[in-house]
């Protein structure tokens, strides 16, 4: 049978949080890791955007990251994942929170404007999981897969600055989830994709 081919980037946020539906769900695919300034002619010809992640069906292909994690769990969802599902939160993860994110990151903007437009997005979720948890309750669920790895990448440009910060149980959230074999497991490394290499299966078993 022909798998799903899943072009992917081991450090991108968006292909991260696919690559975390799809091995929650056990939906196994064929990975190929791409080089974001070399990129495959197999990836543009599948999406000529040329962005990461992509997911090749036989019957079309899907091209968003969240339409990638709806898929996958659509197929099996044996954690429980969508009945965390908070569309509003992720939509705001996706929007301003992101956009503010690549002004503070990449210099977009003045970084301290929008760092501190990020931080309001983040003491909200720090609220959030002052009372429960998890951001999808009492459990982990899609609402935290879906927005922890920008979550992460926020934290990473300057994690000094990001510890300092008042919200303690986001600061918790986060590291339980950089400490646990599903991150380990979700950042394994993968040699460059080329036309011709045997199949990389992700996840390596079901």
């Amino acid at each position: 049978m022909t798998l799903p081919i899943l072009y992917s980037f081991r450090r991108c946020p968006y292909a991260m949080r696919a690559r975390l539906a799809i091995a929650s769900a056990g939906v196994q695919v064929e990975l190929r890791e791409i080089v974001l300034r070399d990129k495959a002619p197999a990836l543009l010809a599948a999406s000529p955007k040329g962005t990461v992640p992509v997911l090749v069906l036989p019957d079309r292909v899907l091209e968003e990251s969240y339409d990638i994690m709806r898929w996958a769990l659509g197929r099996a969802d044996p954690e429980g994942w969508l009945a965390g599902q908070d569309d509003g939160l992720i939509a705001a993860c996706d929007g301003g929170f992101k956009t503010a994110l690549d002004g503070y990151k990449y210099g977009r903007d003045t970084p301290e404007i929008a760092r501190e437009t990020a931080s309001g997005f983040l003491r909200g979720l720090d609220e959030t999981l002052s009372r429960q948890p998890f951001l999808s309750g009492r459990q982990n669920g899609l609402s935290d897969m879906a927005t922890i790895t920008f979550i992460r990448q926020f934290a990473n440009v300057d994690r000094a600055w990001f510890d300092a910060q008042n919200w303690p149980n986001l600061r918790q959230w986060l590291d339980n989830f950089l400490a646990s074999p599903r991150f380990a497991a979700m950042m394994q490394k993968y040699p460059k994709w080329q036309q011709g290499d045997a199949p990389v299966l992700f996840p390596e078993s079901q």
